[in-house]
């Protein structure tokens, strides 16, 4: 099955109801990285406007989204960095945040191409119907577990041209 056809099976099997168009017209972010199947992210955007930003997320097995952070943005730096909630709505997510790093290590795998540019090691686990607020600023990334992951994001305005990637090499 193509790449593709596997993210939009993704999103029908969630039992979340989407619109042709919606499906149409997922995402499929690589990022620049041209190595997708393990560091991606693929979204269906519902609204991104000035007060708030609603999407659906698909992670396949083991896809890993790269470590970034959402930092004060403007000319004057007036406008405060992105707040995100994330909800799993299907499989287990691995979120690791600035902290302390947790004792027995984490339970992903690291990206192998680029391991070196995971940094953040505070892990916290999340299970189907949990969910986990980003503060802004906060340096995350994040992988779904061996059989993917569906996760709904809540957050205020997203602005990927204004996120900060550890890996230099990615481009958004």
């Amino acid at each position: 099955m193509k790449y593709e056809e596997s993210v939009r099976k993704a999103f029908q099997d969630s039992n979340i109801a989407f619109t042709r168009e919606e499906l149409d017209n997922i995402e499929y972010a690589d990022f620049g990285l041209s190595n997708i199947k393990e560091e991606g992210l693929n979204l269906i955007i519902y609204i991104n406007n000035d007060r708030y930003c609603a999407k659906e997320m698909v992670l396949l097995a083991g896809q890993t989204c790269p470590e970034h952070q959402h930092p004060r943005r403007g000319r004057n730096q007036e406008i405060e960095g992105k707040e995100e909630t994330f909800r799993v709505r299907k499989g287990l997510v691995y979120l690791y945040v600035t902290g302390a790093p947790n004792v027995d290590g984490i339970s992903a795998e690291l990206p192998e191409k680029n391991k070196e540019w995971y940094s953040a090691r505070h892990e916290i686990i999340l299970k189907e119907g949990e969910l986990f607020t980003i503060a802004p600023n906060t340096l995350h990334w994040f992988q779904a577990g061996e059989d993917g992951a569906i996760i709904s994001e809540f957050s205020s305005p997203s602005d990927d041209s204004s996120d900060i990637f550890t890996n230099p090499q990615i481009t958004r």
